[in-house]
């Protein structure tokens, strides 16, 4: 028998993934019950009735609070599997002024946090 190219093998992966998930959802959508009712169709909205139209406006906080957790939560990422390394050979003044370099800018947006007031308790 002769062997496929890895691409080939590749193809087929792919291929074989697809139809297993259309083989699923075709199977799913046959066997299922389907009893729809005007009240299985509305939109559950915990518990409470939708009123208007979906369009609602955000306050600009909350893009900020989602800016905060990124300053926060990349520093830690980065932080704690460089600081696991840094006494290997190979990394010396350059991975420490890179790291610097880093923790500047978020410091920098530390403090743009704070100045704005970002950082109370509210």
């Amino acid at each position: 028998m002769q062997e496929l190219p890895p691409y080939a093998v590749v193809g087929l992966v792919v291929l074989t993934g697809v139809a297993l998930f259309l083989a699923g959802t075709q199977g799913t959508r046959l066997l299922r019950p389907t009893a729809p009712t005007p009240g299985k169709l509305t939109t559950y909205e915990c518990g409470v009735d939708p009123v208007g139209d979906g369009w609602a406006q955000s306050n600009i906080r909350y893009y900020l609070y989602a800016y905060l957790y990124v300053v926060f939560a990349v520093d830690a990422m980065y932080l704690l599997p460089w600081a696991t390394v840094l006494t290997l050979p190979g990394f010396g003044w350059r991975t420490l002024v890179e790291m610097g370099v880093f923790l500047a800018v978020l410091a920098v947006g530390l403090a743009h946090a704070w100045r704005r007031g970002l950082l109370r308790w509210v």
